[in-house]
């Protein structure tokens, strides 16, 4: 019986050995894809200690290590491409910032991914959303027409010469019925802090974050120009979004293709108006509230203090502090396409968020990610605790304090 050993090197049962050729023209294909620092990478381990995978039980637990997934990259060996090694990577950012060689994990990752998506195998249940992206702009299947129908009874304003801020509206909080409510919220409280903001409509398109992130480079660009052409003409200068995805990429990515604006998350600017006395907040008190720091606005875009800010600026607010919180805040679960992706019940980082959150005898889980809310709040439906923990976006509270 033949066994297979580490890659690259040869395994011995009896006197059976088995050697795995390195194919180097693929390692390079992949690092033209993108994993400009695949061979930085000395296998010390220190990111699959620190990955979340390692805090749950189940299939992608066992099979996705990203260590050797890298190891596999630079070989130039199969064994990565499946659902649950690869794809299995949210894209968190909690092996990137302890990697003592400074390896760009993630962009190693997203170059490998970019290596199969040019022959079409990423897995069967991301298909759909790079087609509704193709197709109408959007990863949720929505009718571009319809992209502003989250607005429903709230007056907001046409982005126009004389607006200040373009209010970008994430794909999620423009379709998705629950997650409307966190775009409305934003809109309400703009305006009460008497922002001058707008937005442009259905010509927009998805900012294209996740879709790079799976390794889609072509509709990436595609949807980039797009948004940067639209831009460019409507006169836009500042931004501002309801996602730390969009914030991300506007901010880090859409520069070097032409779009430079500045770009804020909504809890920057809500935070400054409550410092400035023009955003006043009253109401009932809001109890026990823990805040989840989602990694695209904490370790992606270092904004921890902000919505911490906001919370205490709320009557009767009790901060909460989670046990992993800010740089060590666990992972929702849903960045790098993940979101759209099924994890079973048992296996989520999410639910280990919301025993976190009841731990700490907190009455409120509040976040500032579309993302985080669709998967926190499914989790705590599941696991049967929507009784004791509400799960909301931080804008939704402040809403309902104005």
């Amino acid at each position: 019986m033949q066994k297979e050993g580490f890659p690259g090197h040869s395994s011995k049962e009896g006197n059976v050995m088995e050697t795995k050729i390195p194919f180097l023209e693929v390692s390079d294909a992949i690092v033209m894809s993108g994993a400009e620092t695949l061979y930085w990478c000395m296998q010390c381990g220190l990111c699959t200690g620190t990955c979340p995978w390692r805090l749950v039980p189940g299939e992608a637990s066992e099979e996705f290590n990203i260590r050797m997934v890298q190891r596999l990259g630079q070989l130039g060996l199969e064994g990565f491409e499946s659902e649950n090694c690869l794809f299995a990577c949210t894209t968190c950012r909690a092996c990137v910032d302890r990697c003592p060689r400074g390896v760009d994990i993630i962009g190693n990752v997203r170059g490998m991914r970019s290596m199969l998506a040019e022959v079409g195998t990423i897995p069967p249940s991301l298909k759909p959303i790079a087609g509704s992206l193709h197709a109408q702009g959007n990863p949720w299947s929505g009718d571009r027409g319809k992209r502003t129908e989250w607005i429903k009874d709230v007056q907001v304003p046409e982005f126009s010469k004389d607006t200040e801020y373009f209010l970008s509206v994430c794909c999620t909080s423009c379709y998705d019925q629950r997650s409307q409510k966190i775009a409305r919220s934003v809109a309400k409280a703009l305006q009460a802090a008497g922002i001058s903001f707008g937005i442009i409509g259905n010509e927009e398109s998805c900012c294209g974050e996740s879709i790079r992130k799976i390794g889609d480079e072509e509709l990436f660009q595609k949807l980039a120009k797009s948004n940067i052409d639209l831009y460019n003409s409507r006169g836009v200068k500042k931004i501002i979004v309801t996602s730390p995805h969009c914030l991300f990429t506007f901010k880090n990515e859409y520069p070097e293709l032409g779009g430079e604006y500045e770009v804020v998350h909504y809890t920057e600017i809500l935070a400054e108006a409550v410092k400035q006395g023009r955003l006043k907040l009253s109401g009932d008190p809001a109890g026990a509230v823990a805040m989840h720091d989602p990694c695209y606005l904490g370790r992606h875009n270092d904004i921890y203090d902000q919505p911490r800010e906001l919370i205490s600026a709320i009557p009767g607010a009790e901060i909460k502090e989670l046990s992993r919180n800010r740089k060590n805040s666990l992972c929702c679960g849903g960045g790098g396409g993940r979101v759209w992706m099924e994890t079973k019940a048992g296996e989520r980082f999410a639910e280990l968020r919301i025993t976190e959150a009841c731990d700490a005898g907190a009455q409120t889980l509040v976040t500032s990610c579309p993302y985080c809310i669709t998967m926190l709040e499914d989790s705590c439906n599941v696991m049967g605790k929507g009784d004791q923990l509400r799960v909301i976006d931080l804008s939704e509270l402040i809403a309902e304090k104005l």
